[in-house]
């Protein structure tokens, strides 16, 4: 499994246009496949943020991030990406 921690940026855009700015809070690869844990780039430090995990899938040649439909899966990769978030938190 790898990760990457850090304050990298990123744009995405929606089925309907509509852009969304996006700090990567971790990139790990799970069972084979790469997942994104993402949270709104602009938001108040006292907010409480809402992490979404997006999977990066290849089609026609282009990496996408796509929204995990599999429930078992989604849980799955939540719980590795959460305890690899905070165990990078306490470790600091």
């Amino acid at each position: 499994m790898s990760e990457a921690f850090g304050d990298d940026i990123i744009t995405i855009t929606d089925e309907d246009g509509v852009e969304y700015v996006l700090e990567v809070l971790a990139v790990l690869e799970v069972d084979g496949s790469e997942y994104y844990a993402l949270v709104p780039a602009e938001s108040a430090e006292d907010e409480d943020l809402e992490v979404s995990i997006l999977k990066a899938v290849e089609e026609n040649g282009e990496e996408l991030l796509c929204a995990i439909e599999d429930e078992a899966e989604l849980e799955h990769v939540y719980e590795i990406m959460m305890d690899e978030i905070f165990q990078d938190e306490t470790e600091e």
